[in-house]
């Protein structure tokens, strides 16, 4: 495992619930990033988000690490989630809000 992996791995098993997403929480850089703070926001739930604009070697690397091309990326207890498409929709069949209470709970 290379450096960027390790960087990963670690940001992913400290931070329960942690988006990689271009620009900040406080300022998303894309409309997908904006879309996926939005609906954490809404849920008023704790959160980390990473901003991989801010590195390149990340940016890049996440993409491999979790096999998806593209970013945000949203990991939940570990786990792989998926994209903007992907939390929108289990946002709104409510899937997410149980993903997230499990995390709370534990």
């Amino acid at each position: 495992m290379d450096q960027v992996d390790s960087t990963i791995q670690n940001l992913i098993e400290t931070n329960p619930i942690i988006l990689f997403i271009k620009g900040s929480r406080t300022f998303p850089q894309c409309g997908f990033s904006v879309t996926v703070v939005k609906i954490f926001e809404l849920m008023q739930i704790p959160y980390t988000t990473y901003n991989v604009l801010e590195n390149e070697d990340v940016r890049q690397g996440i993409k491999s690490y979790s096999n998806w091309p593209t970013i945000p990326q949203v990991y939940i207890n570990k786990e792989f989630i998926g994209g903007a498409d992907i939390i929108i929709d289990l946002y709104q069949t409510g899937k997410l809000q149980e993903r997230v209470e499990k995390v709370l709970a534990s």
